[in-house]
Order: C-alpha cells, then structure tokens, then sequence
C-alpha cells in the first residue's frame, strides 16, 4: 500500500527545503565537531528503558538532534550497559521516574531504542502520577516497538496519551529517512493532521481512540493491568521478524483475550518478514492472517498503514481520538485533539545530513 499524506502549507515549505539543503549539507564538518543547537531549542528528553542503544547509532543521532534545534537532557543515560538492557531496572527506572521531580517539563521525552525491558519497570512506575504530569505539562512522550508496553500502562492507568513515533536510534541511521523526518516534525505540530492511506479497503467509517502498537508486546500485556481497556478504539498494530502463524496466534490470543471485537476498526501496519514460512506452512502467508483477523473480529480491517519497524514511518498520536473514513480506493485517517509543539526553528537539513553537521 502507499501512504500518502495530506501536507500542510509548512510541511510543503520544509518538503522544498530539503532539496536547497541538500548541497549545503555535503560540504559538512565532520562529527567530531561539539554538537551546538540551534537558539530556539525545545527541550528533548531521552530515556534508556529498554535495550542497549548501539554506539554507532549515538554519535549520529546526537549530533543531529542538537544541531537541528534540540536542546538534549539525559543523554547519558544512552551509554549504560547491563546485561542486555541499558541499564539495571533501577537505572532504567529513574529515567521516567526522576522526571516527577522537575518543576517544568521539557516538551519532548523520547525513548533510546525498543528491544525488551520495558516490562520489567511496569509495576515499579508511579504511572498515574506520571500520567498526571503527561497530561498537565502537554509534554510529547514518543516511542515504540517495546516501549510502548510503557506508553500503553500510562493510557491504561492513567488515560493519558503519547506519540508512536521514531526513538532516538532512528535518527542515527547512516541515511536518514526524508518521509520519516518530515513526518516526524508534521506530527508533532500540526493539529488535527489527516494521513492517507491508498489502495483497495473494504468501505467503512466511525470515531474512536486510536491506540495499539507492537503486537508482541500487546500480547503480551494481555490479561494484566497494564493493557488498556478501550471499547469502540481504533487498534493499530504492527510486528517485526515474525512469521505469519506467530503473528496469527498472537492476534488470537487478543481475540481470545476479548480486544479485537470491541473496536471499531484495525490498522495493520508493517509485518516485516512476513513472507518468511517454513516447511510446516509454505501455502499459509499474511494475507490469510489478515483473512482470518476479519474473519475473527467482525470488525474493518485496514492494511498499509505506514507505521513499524521500516525506515519510512509516519508519527501518530496515540490515545487520542481519531475519526477515519474508507472508500474502495483508500482510507483517510484524521488525528484529533491532541498536544503539539512549536517546530518552527527546527532545521530539518540538520535531521538529514549523513554526516552531522
């Protein structure tokens, strides 16, 4: 399926942006050079809660932030080392928790990298007070893949919503993703954004949360506290490195669990290598889970959505309201209500150079 946005007036600007940037950028000082941000900075917080955030992907990723307009807090915590996570769980644990002692929040707080580790920190988390404070700074919490078991106990515990979006490895790849960068700085300043997802769906429209994430982690959080509860919702889900029967079985156990059929719709988005079958079913692929997935929940099912483990992912508000509508040729889903920021001074080139500036 192709995504295809609906850009404001300033996303068309910044879209133009790149290509004078483009040869600026090539001409670039190394990384090696002190990472100096922009004047009007937003404050960018980064947590470690889960997996160890490669080194590779730090020098990269730092530097481009800084130099794009980011004022960095807690970087730090991206060099911890234990075991297989970024730290011990206390560690990992006061990245989130220290945060209930600043007065002033910073806008943005994004996770390091996904992984597994998150869900080892759930019942220490003072999630309803953390939540209370999401909700009344209108902070950006931004994250995936097993971060967001984090974000789904904060909707559950505590009805306050986040961002899936890109984590901090993201932004150190060697070749930053252009739709994945204009993307992110649309999503969170724009009110109200409309994504476009196009090719054949089946003809629905309705209203409701729109909430989800990895399937493994949701899961996984089946039939504990931590799942949020959430009746008429717009359900999106995506995986990586799963073949076909695991992804179905997981599905069933929502199913199972009584998710699927009280929602409104479902969103699939990438399934990387789900074409990957082995002796036992080499007939069965992703299209008959996604057969099967309408067949069970009774509900509208939708493919494409631009959002997983891929390089050109869009960002969402998750938690929030949303309302969609599907004709034969696509669906349109619009983003309501949600906190945003003032992204202005962010210098998208910065985002993109290869080499940080």
């Amino acid at each position: 399926m192709t995504p295809d946005i609906n850009p404001s007036r300033r996303q068309l600007l910044q879209m133009l942006a790149l290509g004078a940037g483009a040869g600026i950028l090539q001409g670039c000082s190394s990384m090696s050079s002190p990472a100096q941000p922009s004047q009007a900075s937003l404050r960018l917080y980064l947590t470690a809660c889960s997996g160890i955030v490669p080194e590779k992907q730090r020098q990269l990723a730092l530097p481009r932030l800084a130099h794009a307009g980011f004022s960095l807090e807690n970087a730090a915590a991206l060099n911890r080392v234990y075991q297989r996570f970024s730290g011990t769980d206390s560690e990992r644990l006061s990245d989130l928790q220290t945060l209930l002692d600043q007065p002033q929040w910073p806008q943005l707080i994004m996770a390091g990298r996904g992984g597994y580790g998150a869900m080892r920190l759930l019942p220490r988390l003072d999630l309803a007070r953390l939540g209370a404070r999401l909700k009344e700074s209108r902070s950006l919490l931004i994250g995936y893949s097993d971060f967001c078991a984090i974000q789904l106990a904060l909707l559950a515990k505590s009805g306050a919503g986040s961002f899936a979006g890109p984590m901090l490895g993201d932004f150190g790849s060697a070749a930053p993703n252009a739709y994945a960068i204009n993307e992110f700085i649309a999503g969170i300043s724009t009110p109200q954004r409309s994504l476009r997802i196009a090719g054949s769906q089946p003809q629905a429209r309705g209203e409701g949360i729109f909430w989800g994430g990895n399937l493994s982690v949701l899961s996984s959080l089946a039939g504990t506290p931590y799942l949020p509860d959430i009746k008429g919702g717009l359900l999106f889900l995506e995986d990586v490195g799963e073949q076909p029967y695991r992804v179905e079985r997981m599905l069933q156990q929502l199913h199972l669990a009584g998710v699927l059929g009280k929602q409104k719709a479902i969103f699939l988005g990438d399934f990387s290598m789900q074409r990957h079958v082995d002796v036992y079913d080499p007939h069965y692929n992703f299209d008959a889970v996604v057969a099967e997935l309408r067949r069970i929940s009774g509900v509208p099912v939708f493919t494409g959505l631009p959002f997983g483990h891929i390089a050109a992912k869009t960002t969402m508000p998750l938690g929030f309201p949303a309302r969609f509508q599907a004709e034969g040729d696509g669906v349109t889903l619009q983003f309501l209500d949600y906190p945003t920021v003032d992204a202005s001074a962010i210098q998208i080139p910065a985002l993109l150079a290869e080499r940080p500036i």
